[in-house]
């Protein structure tokens, strides 16, 4: 997502959800065939297919209003989002002999910068599709109407990622932003000033991904790449191409810590050199180059929350923004900022700028994508940990973290690193958390708003982060309804 725009225009127009029911029924049908053989999701496992089963009856019978509170660790969840509601709830709906309101399917709330890059048709499908925008880096106030107005009153429950964004890990869950914690307070506030009796809930989803075959050759692969376009030598390794030997692992394990290391001391003498950041020597530490160490990882990690801190700087600094809040926070006020450079109130109607006073608002709009480059490579690593491959090196996290790494080669050589490249046949497991009540809650919010919101929002954390474990997200002991794409 890079340059994004290098020329003024008119402000973001806001793009109402129009639900057309055509066009659901063409996208439906086309789901599994694109899934499968462009995204290459071959399965889509559901655990707890009862629980949803539910809590859609409910909704149909005016008992309940809820929100579905989705994981986001990849572009790939709208995908198997829409199958879940379009396939796998209906089926199980139907073994288990309950009838449910047509058509299965919910409202969502997307990033209103997705458009931008991905193209003018992605607003267009996902308005058809029911999707209201919000722009996240401000309160837009527009969006947080039509997105409370869907939970409300819509015909159909609403979704949204607690997240914020894709942070591109599986087994880690980034920190919530309170949104949807907040929306779920505003719902039982709009039912009681209305006088409905509906409950209001939240259940949580949880997203994960596994890779059918380990695809040990394509990042064997990708290895040699980075290491090519990073000028590393070619490493000396002693395992085949594809080999799953624990001596294999730790070798690409090596490699993989190597370009990192490489990178990030390339990132840091570009900070120090062209903005004059203040960063800490890149010494590993006392532990020397054994990336063994305990040391090491931990050692890696400061440098790189440095690094993150000096990018953002950097933009803030030309932005004039305060430093403040979580990186995720300061990334998203950058954002709007540029924006608000990019895209000009004086640029609408239908009186346009004279020439030069054209020419500088281009400028002005060039020097924001620009600026906006440092807020791109912080969000690509704002779940990094430094010791996540090493904890547990299974294929998965060695996948996500060299993808991590080709995004930011991409990004620093100007490059868009969307759409991703794909290193094998993947399957989905999806699992329905147990819905937590926001209308139980509500006693708690007229006493003290802001702490009802954070304690939501934190027990909302634990339930997400509790669906992760090594196989597949907890709850594997309940019935897994399969659904493969062949529907």
């Amino acid at each position: 997502m890079v340059n994004l725009s290098n020329q003024a225009q008119p402000p973001l127009s806001f793009i109402p959800p129009a639900l057309d029911h055509r066009v659901l029924a063409l996208v439906r049908l086309g789901l599994p065939y694109w899934m499968r053989w462009r995204e290459q999701i071959q399965a889509v496992e559901v655990v707890n297919a009862d629980g949803l089963v539910h809590l859609f009856k409910a909704f149909g019978a005016k008992e309940t209003r809820f929100l579905l509170a989705f994981r986001h660790p990849s572009p790939l969840d709208s995908f198997c989002l829409a199958h879940l509601m379009w396939y796998a709830v209906p089926q199980r709906a139907r073994e288990l002999g309950i009838e449910l309101q047509r058509p299965v399917h919910a409202h969502f709330i997307y990033d209103r910068g997705i458009p931008l890059w991905a193209g003018d048709w992605v607003g267009w499908i996902y308005s058809h599709l029911g999707g209201t925008p919000i722009q996240r880096g401000k309160v837009d106030r527009q969006g947080l109407r039509s997105a409370r107005d869907l939970f409300a009153n819509g015909q159909l429950p609403i979704a949204a990622a607690p997240e914020g964004g894709n942070n591109g890990h599986t087994e880690i869950v980034s920190p919530l932003e309170p949104g949807v914690a907040q929306m779920g307070f505003w719902c039982v506030d709009d039912m009681q000033s209305q006088g409905r009796q509906e409950q209001v809930a939240i259940a949580p989803l949880g997203i994960a991904y596994r890779y059918i075959t380990p695809p040990w050759p394509a990042i064997d692969r990708w290895l040699d790449r980075l290491e090519q376009e990073n000028g590393i030598p070619p490493a000396v390794t002693t395992y085949a191409l594809g080999d799953t030997s624990d001596a294999a692992t730790e070798q690409r394990y090596q490699r993989l810590y190597t370009l990192g290391e490489h990178l990030l001391t390339l990132m840091e003498g570009y900070y120090r050199r062209i903005y004059r950041e203040t960063l800490p020597p890149n010494f590993l530490s006392d532990a020397g180059t054994d990336t063994s160490s305990e040391a090491v990882p931990e050692r890696f990690a400061q440098r790189l929350e440095a690094l993150m801190n000096a990018a953002l700087n950097v933009a803030e600094t030309y932005f004039q923004l305060p430093a403040k809040g979580s990186a995720i926070d300061r990334c998203r006020r950058i954002e709007q900022a540029g924006w608000e450079r990019i895209f000009r109130q004086d640029i609408a109607g239908e009186s346009p700028l004279p020439a030069v006073a054209r020419g500088l608002a281009d400028r002005e709009a060039e020097e924001a994508s620009l600026r906006m480059w440092h807020m791109r490579l912080v969000e690509n690593f704002v779940a990094v940990t430094g010791q996540y491959v090493r904890q547990r090196p299974s294929a998965e996290r060695f996948a996500e973290t060299v993808m991590i790494l080709r995004d930011t080669v991409c990004l620093i050589q100007g490059e868009n690193p969307f759409p991703r490249p794909k290193l094998g046949p993947q399957q989905a497991v999806l699992t329905v958390g147990e819905p937590i009540s926001v209308s139980d809650r509500w006693p708690d919010y007229k006493a003290n708003r802001k702490q009802a919101v954070a304690q939501l929002t934190a027990d909302l954390q634990t339930a997400l982060e509790a669906m992760i474990s090594v196989e597949y997200p907890q709850g594997l002991a309940r019935p897994v309804e399969k659904a493969d794409n062949t529907s």
